[in-house]
């Protein structure tokens, strides 16, 4: 039988290193760990980033500091160093459960010398104590004589060559081994603290090794053929971002002193992740492929999800790699925040309530800018200010620099945060939240989209010039329907929400009035751009991507075709820019979105008119999932099947040969929307919920839970 809950890798190919590393993260919305191995190997890419702890970084501003590794473990046979890249391998296989979040190695290996033994390698991020970390380690040794564990603690970690932590100390307390780092700008303290617990098999000799940045327990063992030995070594990591006044040392050493066995512990968060998986899981029947790959899409999303903590997001990486250095981008609030409005709301509140700590940031943008109101930074790491790379090397030619305009004019990601703030208040009725934080959210953005706009006195109307939407192969346009619709869809919203306040928190009201300065004629202008903003549809209802947009040129893309490479590396980046190949697509993305707005022929008109232009395989990672939604709304479920299948497979076969880098987060929280929007054809107004199923004809079933209004209810869809 199958199981459907597990990530197989049956041989070790060094080539792939860096996409298994990132297939095999664990961890548990505090930190993750890439999947590098305890012995370490040649050009690994080991990591552990902990949300919120940011350093200084040129170029990007600002990046997630890699934190000491408290993964070695390094395991010597009759004093031969166990290593993949020596000796033989006989057998591997390491296995990612993904229900229990339990991470196991099992390697058969013969040393140059021929000394032979079976190796296993478990380790577990707690989700019941998000500060504690276990790793086991085996040996059943095919030889006699010694087994020797070297297991430590390293603070010589870099991200990619750029050094954060500086050491501050090291030591032991009682039989605790800790080390004591700070980043080298930002100032925030780590203590990392180590226990070597339940030796099995004849100790030998123990010694503790007070290597500076790297303290070490070395423990040797009889080694009897047949007979298994091990340590288990169990971790605590904390950070001055917990405990301001505290010495982080103390509090990480009482932990690791205190904490429970490995069994306990391990029994603790398998049940921590039996619940969690009861609200999130999705059952797909007939389709196994589909099955497992979107539960590896939703672990990744929930060891990535902060459900302590509402000052960090999650990067558009998640915390898996080094890839957009931590930043978070609109992925959050479009793709993967809905995951978690319905089936973790107190995760999606820590997120929405990120965004509102960091309304001071966006504000001090949109001053900077000459604009009034927030103006929400396109990346945005600690402070809320923006961090997106003014230049960067150009992908093909090192060498040379790459203007990016993102952080200048890609401005639409104001009233993505605005929809998610009121998307999040409509599913789960927290009138509390969206009373004291919420609203202003969609009411200082408004005031953005308000002194942004530009009059054209010439048309008659209000424009956004000077944009990116969405898609990105297309830069300095002006009058993306995107940006136009949301920011007019925000400038709405903030009316009649404003209007509510008044009447069920009028003391709220008023003091948002006052604070945000929505005087009578500020309101009106409002009114005046609503009705004036230009938005260029068609009588069919075709809507123009951006003003010129017809204009450019028309490429068939199966022309194209065999091709590796995107469209952009095809044409270069200008030349991209004078063609209709979409990045991803703006109108789907806008008819999506605001689905309860737009119904029936104007999303088939647009589906059929912008698909064949979009470069599905080697454009955005975005894209996929919201195709398939949309491909279900037009009544074709297995056109939409090859896009969620598409979106699913981005990391577990890496489509795009960049997986290395990190997960791809918004394509894994847009699956969970793939299915649930579109296959299970689940539409939520203010009237409640409504289930149009839509199933690909393989499927025999389709289950999956949601919250609404604080009530879990659930969707069983049989296939035909």
């Amino acid at each position: 039988m199958i199981d459907l809950w597990t990530i197989i890798e049956d041989s070790f190919e060094p080539k792939k290193q860096h996409h298994k590393e990132t297939i095999f993260t664990i961890g548990n919305g505090y930190l993750c760990t890439r999947g590098a191995f305890e012995e370490g190997y040649p050009d690994d890419h080991r990591a552990t980033f902990i949300h919120g702890v940011f350093d200084a970084a040129p170029i990007v501003f600002t990046e997630l500091a890699n934190a000491p590794d408290w993964l070695p473990i390094t395991v010597y046979l009759n004093s031969e160093r166990f290593s993949l890249d020596t000796g033989t391998i006989e057998s591997f296989q390491r296995t990612l459960d993904l229900r229990t979040g339990l991470l196991k190695r099992e390697v058969r290996w013969r040393s140059p010398s021929g000394t032979t033994a079976t190796l296993t390698f478990e380790r577990f991020a707690s989700l019941a104590d998000e500060h504690l970390l276990y790793i086991r380690c085996r040996v059943t040794p095919e030889f006699a004589g010694t087994v020797e564990f070297r297991a430590g603690l390293n603070g010589n970690m870099h991200n990619e060559g750029l050094v954060h932590f500086q050491w501050q100390g090291q030591g032991k307390q009682d039989d605790v081994i800790y080390l004591h780092n700070r980043t080298r700008k930002s100032g925030i303290e780590i203590g990392t603290a180590m226990q070597i617990t339940n030796v099995v098999g004849r100790e030998v000799i123990r010694e503790d090794w007070d290597v500076q940045n790297a303290p070490t327990r070395m423990v040797r063992v009889e080694a009897v053929p047949g007979q298994t030995v091990g340590i288990d070594k169990r971790v605590a990591v904390f950070t001055s971002r917990e405990f301001y006044s505290a010495d982080v040392v103390t509090v990480a050493v009482h932990r690791a002193r205190e904490a429970a066995s490995w069994e306990s512990a391990l029994e603790v968060s398998k049940q921590a992740w039996a619940e969690e998986w009861d609200r999130t899981d999705v059952i797909i029947e007939g389709d196994n492929e589909a099955q497992i790959a979107i539960r590896f899409n939703l672990f990744q999303m929930l060891i990535a999800a902060p459900r302590h903590d509402d000052r960090v997001n999650i990067g558009a990486k998640t915390l898996s790699g080094f890839g957009y250095r931590g930043h978070a981008f609109w992925d959050t609030e479009i793709f993967m925040l809905p995951l978690f409005i319905y089936t973790a709301p107190h995760i999606a509140k820590n997120l929405l309530n990120y965004r509102y700590r960091n309304l001071p940031g966006a504000r001090r943008k949109a001053q900077a800018n000459g604009f009034e109101g927030a103006q929400f930074p396109w990346e945005s790491a600690d402070t809320g200010d923006e961090v997106t790379p003014t230049w960067v090397p150009h992908f093909a030619e090192p060498t040379k620099l790459v203007r990016i305009w993102t952080g200048d004019i890609e401005i639409h990601i104001s009233a993505d945060i605005a929809h998610a703030a009121y998307q999040y208040w409509q599913a789960t009725g927290d009138d509390d939240w969206f009373i004291e934080l919420g609203a202003e959210l969609i009411l200082d953005t408004a005031k953005f989209w308000a002194s942004r706009a530009e009059w054209n006195a010439e048309k008659d109307r209000y424009e956004y010039n000077d944009v990116i939407g969405p898609d990105e192969y297309h830069e300095h346009v002006d009058n993306n329907a995107y940006t136009n619709r949301m920011a007019q869809w925000n400038l709405q919203t903030a009316l009649e929400v404003l209007e509510w306040l008044k009447k069920h928190a009028p003391k709220k009201a008023k003091a948002l009035m006052k604070q945000l300065d929505l005087n009578q004629k500020r309101l009106e202008t409002w009114g005046e751009v609503i009705e004036k903003i230009y938005l260029h549809i068609a009588p069919n209802g075709l809507i123009e991507q951006f003003e010129g947009y017809y204009q450019r040129k028309d490429i068939d893309l199966a022309t194209l075709e065999p091709r590796t490479k995107s469209a952009q590396e095809i044409f270069g980046i200008e030349g991209c820019n004078e063609t209709q190949i979409l990045k991803q697509p703006d109108v789907l993305m806008l008819l999506y979105v605001l689905r309860n707005d737009y119904l029936g022929e104007i999303v088939q008109v647009n589906y059929d008119y912008y698909m064949p232009r979009i470069d599905h395989t080697y454009g955005s990672s975005l894209g996929p999932s919201i195709m398939a939604i949309m491909a279900c709304e037009v009544g074709k479920p297995d056109d939409a099947y090859e896009h969620f299948i598409r979106a699913v497979r981005a990391d577990l076969r890496d489509v795009r040969g960049n997986a290395g880098d990190g997960i791809h987060a918004a394509s894994a929280g847009g699956t969970w929307q793939s299915v649930v929007f579109g296959f299970g054809g689940l539409r939520v107004t203010s009237d409640g919920w409504t289930a149009k199923p839509r199933l690909p004809k393989h499927w025999k079933r389709l289950s999956f839970k949601f919250f609404h209004h604080g009530k879990m209810q659930e969707v069983d869809i049989k296939g035909k």
